[in-house]
C-alpha cells in the first residue's frame, strides 16, 4: 500500500494565525480563502496530469476528514481527477470541532457539520452512516493523550482496509493529524510538556504531500511537504 497524506489548503482560520500572530476570532470549522481555493484547484489539476503522466498518483481510493476546509479541498480533487472522496471522521484536526472562551479560554465543543449540510453542500462526498442531524463531531475537545491514540487507531484502520495490496491512498486531513501520524509510526514518546517529538515538528504547509510506502515489517517516509506544484507566491 502506498498512503499519500495531503493536507486541506489555506482556511480562514489559517489566514488569520498568518495574518495576526493569534487565533483570536477563529471559528470553529473554517470554510477556505480564496487562496485555499486557487491552492485546491491547482493541487487537483497537479495530481490529475501526475496520475496520467507517469503513474505517481493513481489514487484507488481518497478519504477526506469531515472538516470543511478538507472537504472542499478532497473535493477539488475528487472532481478533477474522477475518484469519489469519502468522509473519515477519525482523520480530523487535532482537538476537533471547538471555540475558546475569550475570557476564560476554556475550549467548548462544537457539533460539526450535519448530514444535510454536506448533501446540499458537497453531494458527491460520500458520508459514513454514523453521520446525523446532530452534527458529527457534538462532543467536548479532545485532549492530547486521545489524538495520539487516535493517530494510533487510524494506521491499524487503514492497515486493514488497505495493507495486504496495491492500493495508493489519499487522505486530505491537517497538519497537526499529519504530524501525529508521523510520530505514530515511528514509534516514538512524545514529551510531556508540549507536541513536538524531542524539539521536531514535522511541517506541513496547505497542499503539501507526503507519502509513505508500507511493507511487510515496516513503513518508509518516501517524501514529505512536496509543494512543487505551488507556486512561491501561492505557498502558505
Amino acid at each position: 500500500m502506498t498512503l499519500y497524506l495531503i493536507r486541506h489548503a489555506q482556511s480562514a482560520n489559517n489566514d488569520l494565525y498568518e495574518r495576526t500572530g493569534s487565533s483570536l476570532g477563529r471559528v470553529e470549522d473554517p470554510e477556505l480563502t480564496p487562496l485555499g481555493v486557487r491552492q485546491a484547484r491547482i493541487l487537483a489539476e497537479y495530481l490529475a496530469e501526475g496520475s496520467g503522466r507517469d503513474g505517481e498518483y493513481g489514487f484507488t481510493h481518497l478519504y477526506t476528514s469531515l472538516m470543511v476546509r478538507s472537504v472542499a479541498t478532497a473535493t477539488a480533487v475528487s472532481l478533477t481527477c474522477d475518484l469519489q472522496a469519502a468522509g473519515w471522521p477519525q482523520i480530523h484536526e487535532r482537538m476537533g470541532i471547538y471555540l475558546a472562551d475569550e475570557q476564560t479560554g476554556q475550549l467548548i465543543g462544537c457539533p460539526g457539520k450535519t448530514r444535510s449540510y454536506f448533501q446540499q453542500h458537497y453531494p458527491d462526498l460520500l458520508l459514513p452512516d454514523s453521520l446525523n442531524e446532530h452534527g458529527w463531531w457534538n462532543r467536548p475537545a479532545e485532549t492530547e493523550e486521545q489524538w495520539g491514540q487516535r493517530a494510533k487507531d487510524f494506521i491499524a484502520e487503514l492497515s486493514k482496509r488497505h495493507g495486504n495490496g496495491e492500493d495508493r491512498v489519499a487522505i486530505v486531513t491537517h497538519g497537526g493529524f499529519y504530524h501525529e501520524v508521523l510520530i505514530a509510526l515511528a514509534g516514538g514518546p512524545k514529551q510531556a510538556d508540549g507536541p513536538k517529538q524531542d524539539g521536531m515538528w514535522f511541517t506541513m504547509h496547505n497542499t503539501g504531500i507526503s507519502r509513505i510506502d508500507f511493507h511487510s515489517d515496516h513503513a518508509s517516509l518516501i517524501y514529505h511537504n512536496r509543494l512543487e506544484h505551488l507556486p512561491p507566491e501561492l505557498v502558505s
